[in-house]
């Protein structure tokens, strides 16, 4: 070895086995590289560092499919050279069999790209009776190559099925090669299998209601709890007409019991006049007409009579809420006002209970109140404002003119009035027509860039385009109108705000509709919808699957069955609870995490899944809207015979 006083000079020494050659030039090399990284800026070092990473990771992400190739490609060298019989290949995705009785569902075509978080197709028990052992394969095979993962959404305890029955199998998918076809094929097999859908989302969100909230008003099915509004049993008794058509026979029974040993009106609180009477009242004169069963009758006298002390008023316009343990009632506390929409919307059910008990009070408060709202000044080509007074019978701020909130169902029940009555009440025949008209002079307008047909509002003289989802019970509404002999351009209007309607829901990304959308209306918009983040919530609202309803037993077109079809898969999507019920969500833009407000209505088994059944069921005199007019909170109750 050389000293490392003697420059100039190099030495090398070999050893017998050089071992110490090697690890000198070892050594060596590894001073030269680290000398040379050193070298490198700290750019050079970080993009090096960034191509050996992704390298790194690329590799790892295609080792499982190079391994599969090759696999595959050594088991087919093992084929060829076997005389055995081929054996099947398990998918290693196929899911395992569901032990739950649910129906087959086919997957319908949808404008809106769904997301990722949907749950696997399900193989049913019921499937299996109907279907030979062969097309179960087949079945499987077609649910293996959807390759979607079977999960929930989990949102801070909120455990959500995305486990869902409406999310199909895709059985047909490969056969459904062209839209005509799918098509063909969605009219052929929606029929029983949507109703057996919509049957047991009813029994989902039955069971939620039975486990966690039995007796009480609406369920928290988040918490597994309830909440109370009038202590009453609002849903049960709001959900008792859907049961009964459905054919749910057992729940039925169950609710029947209840209603006969457990509900009472004799207590101390108060209730309001409107929601009380289109509920309750109203769920059991429905009921008891569809049954048959005097007990919902003798209930429905009941809490009629209890609630009639609203109309003792100065002005004959009712307060708006009523104790039905003391006999007293009182307007809210903040006014003196009753909004235009609820004073106006207790007539058919009062009307109905006069009938039926031949006691004439009950309608005679009602005709007054419809006689008062006639004769005052206020409306603008038919419109009301929202509010009236309870003491002077006049309207209050005027000025502001909608069909959403606070006045919408007061053009509905002119209509449905008439109708009830035989069609012999001409004046309310002709201020209906005249609100009509209303509508198209003051508050229809169109979005740009598509030009939706929408319905506006007015307040003192500017228009706004701001529409509620409540609004969209008008398409409905228009309908049945056109069905009963008025214009044939209501029906035009009527298809125009149906899909309206339903891009309210297809424009948002969990394909719910918010409570309230604005519409643009100046050249150049991108978009025709805009949602206010406050307004950004779905309470699992009914009015446009209502208004579907209307157009495909008037139209018999299909698309109106598909629409609805979207609507039930996305309330399955982001609003069911796996333990039971459904929620109200805050956020239907939020697909990741809608934001649930642990709260199911009662309108959503009343109205909302009655509803969809009705649309989906082929049968026409379900209910027949030559028979029967359903009042705001979808219980039917009967048109009058002529010689009423």
């Amino acid at each position: 070895m050389i000293s490392p006083s003697r420059e100039g000079y190099v030495s090398i020494t070999f050893s017998g086995q050089g071992a110490g050659s090697y690890n000198n030039s070892k050594q060596w090399r590894r001073q030269s590289c680290w000398r040379k990284w050193k070298q490198l800026s700290r750019l050079q070092r970080s993009l090096i560092l960034f191509i050996l990473v992704l390298m790194f990771i690329c590799g790892i992400s295609s080792y499982p499919t190079v391994t599969e190739h090759l696999r595959g490609l050594t088991g087919k060298e093992q084929e060829k050279d076997s005389n055995s019989v081929l054996q099947p290949v398990i998918p290693h995705v196929l899911p395992e069999p569901v032990k739950q009785v649910q129906p087959p569902l086919p997957e319908q075509p949808s404008q809106r790209k769904l997301s990722n978080k949907r749950g696997p197709p399900v193989l049913q028990n019921r499937l299996q009776k109907k279907g030979k052992t062969s097309d179960l394969q087949d079945k499987a095979a077609d649910i293996k190559k959807d390759g979607e993962k079977e999960g929930v959404i989990s949102w801070h305890g909120a455990v959500i099925d995305t486990h869902q029955v409406t999310e199909g199998t895709n059985v047909e998918k490969n056969k459904e090669a062209s839209p005509a076809n799918r098509e063909a094929n969605s009219t052929k097999e929606s029929g029983s299998n949507w109703l057996e859908a919509v049957r047991e989302s009813y029994r989902h969100a039955w069971k939620g209601y039975k486990d966690f909230a039995w007796g009480h008003d609406e369920l928290r099915p988040i918490s597994k709890s309830y909440s109370e509004w009038f202590g009453l049993g609002l849903t049960l008794i709001d959900a008792l007409d859907t049961m009964w058509i459905m054919g749910l026979k057992e729940e039925f029974e169950e609710a029947k019991v209840w209603v006969a040993t457990e509900l009472t009106f004799n207590k101390n609180i108060d209730v309001n006049l409107f929601e009380s009477t289109i509920r309750i009242l109203g769920g059991l004169l429905s009921t008891y007409h569809l049954t048959g069963d005097a007990l919902f009758l003798d209930k429905a006298r009941d809490i009629g009579s209890r609630l009639m002390p609203a109309f003792n008023t100065p002005s004959k316009i009712p307060y708006s809420d009523v104790n039905i343990g003391k006999g007293t009632a009182h307007p809210p506390r903040w006014t003196s006002d009753s909004t235009v929409a609820e004073v106006t919307s207790i007539q058919l059910e009062f009307r109905e209970l006069s009938r039926l008990t031949q006691d004439p009070q009950y309608e005679a408060a009602v005709a007054e109140v419809m006689k008062q709202v006639h004769k005052l000044d206020g409306k603008l080509d038919g419109l009301v404002p929202m509010f009236i007074n309870t003491n002077s019978g006049q309207f209050t701020h005027q000025g502001i003119y909608t069909l959403g909130a606070r006045a919408d169902s007061y053009y509905e029940y002119l209509l449905k009035q008439w109708i009830q009555g035989g069609k012999k009440e001409n004046q309310l025949m002709e201020e209906y027509l005249q609100a009509v008209e209303g509508v198209k002079k003051n508050l229809l307008q169109k979005s740009s860039p598509n030009g939706l047909t929408f319905v506006g509002e007015i307040s003192h003289g500017q228009f706004s385009p701001k529409m509620d989802h409540l609004v969209c019970f008008l398409p409905g509404t228009l309908a049945l109108g056109a069905h009963n002999g008025l214009p044939a351009d209501h029906m035009d209007l009527a298809k125009q705000l149906m899909e309206t309607c339903y891009q309210m829901y297809v424009h948002m990304e969990t394909g719910l509709s918010p409570e309230i959308v604005h519409f643009n209306m100046h050249q150049g918009s991108t978009q025709d919808i805009e949602v206010k983040l406050a307004d950004r919530h779905n309470l699992l609202r009914p009015e446009t699957v209502e208004s579907l309803f209307y157009l495909y037993r008037f139209t018999k077109d299909h698309k109106y069955r598909v629409w609805g079809w979207e609507i039930l898969k996305s309330f399955n999507k982001y609003t069911r609870v796996s333990s039971g019920g459904y929620t109200s969500i805050n956020n239907v833009r939020d697909v990741d995490y809608p934001s649930p407000r642990d709260k199911m209505e009662s309108f959503f088994l009343g109205e909302t899944l009655k509803y969809l059944y009705l649309l989906f069921s082929d049968d026409p005199n379900l209910i027949s809207l030559d028979q029967y007019v359903f009042n705001t909170e979808a219980h039917p109750l009967p048109i009058w015979p002529s010689t009423a």
